[in-house]
């Protein structure tokens, strides 16, 4: 899902050389748009803004958030496929 919305780090190599990039922006601009607008908004204390607030201290505001998203479609695409998510239920706190 995440290779369809064109969140996927573009990747050519070659031998022994590796060329490691940006996004591919190959896949469904909707969906990428959706993913990344529906990260903004995530509330303190969760895993997906623990996880954006970690890349987005390290490496930068907009690669925090496109990370973040990435993380978000592969737990739609898991939910999709197994019914539930699991491991947002394990992660809120009681």
């Amino acid at each position: 899902m995440c290779s369809w919305a064109g969140l996927t780090p573009r990747h050519r190599e070659s031998d022994t050389t590796v060329h490691r990039g940006p996004i591919t922006k190959q896949g469904s601009r909707l969906v990428r748009w959706a993913a990344l607008e529906a990260i903004q908004p995530t509330r303190a204390g969760t895993k997906l803004s623990a996880d954006k607030a970690r890349i987005i201290q390290r490496r930068g505001r907009n690669i925090g958030k496109v990370a973040a998203a990435r993380k978000l479609l592969t737990l739609v695409y898991y939910g999709l496929r197994d019914g539930q998510i699991r491991s947002l239920a394990a992660a809120r706190p009681s």
